[in-house]
């Protein structure tokens, strides 16, 4: 049986780097992983007093997905050494209303892409100290810092040969990561 396992962009560019990272998971023979790249962008900023009859457009929707998946890939650039806003808004969304968080107990991995030469190391660290609270397990090894991304891709869009490996070669421990659950 396989696993449905929700995919975050945190990135919102039409063109976005992250966004190409999580495609190439998604087009990957994953076995047993069916990978759904989840839109966060339309999502209202969350606020307490919103959170009641009717919600803002996409929160149902979005919570009964988060809900639904067996585990979650985390795929995000680094702003201000930390995770873009509409990530950790979603992350909220998820998690609310209180004692209804829809992450709780699934497992996660964080792959940080950037332009620089640090790969987006304080967004992934900032990601995962969210996730402790939110009781998503994360893989801890291999770790995933893909720096200077626009030096990885070819003429035709594609990611250079190494890139390619290592991002595989980090799709099949996380498949064998979320087997484990």
């Amino acid at each position: 049986m396989s696993k449905k396992i929700a995919v975050l962009v945190g990135s919102l560019r039409k063109d976005s780097y992250n966004l190409k990272v999580a495609e190439f998971f998604k087009n990957l023979e994953n076995g047993d992983l069916e990978l759904e790249i989840i839109d966060i962008g339309h999502l209202a900023h969350y606020n307490e007093d919103l959170d009641k009859e009717p919600l803002p457009e996409g929160w149902e929707e979005f919570r009964t997905k988060i809900k639904g998946a067996d585990g979650f890939l985390f795929v995000t650039p680094e702003y201000n050494r930390s995770v873009p806003s509409a990530l950790k808004n979603a992350l909220d969304i998820g998690s609310r209303p209180y004692g209804q968080n829809a992450w709780a107990g699934k497992p996660g991995a964080v792959v940080s892409v950037s332009q620089s030469a640090l790969g987006g190391f304080g967004a992934n660290h900032a990601l995962r100290q969210s996730m402790v609270f939110l009781d998503v397990p994360l893989m801890q090894q291999p770790e995933a810092y893909i720096g200077q991304v626009q030096n990885l891709l070819q003429d035709d869009g594609s990611f250079v040969k190494d890139t390619q490996e290592f991002l595989k070669q980090f799709m099949q421990a996380y498949q064998k990561w979320v087997s484990n659950f």
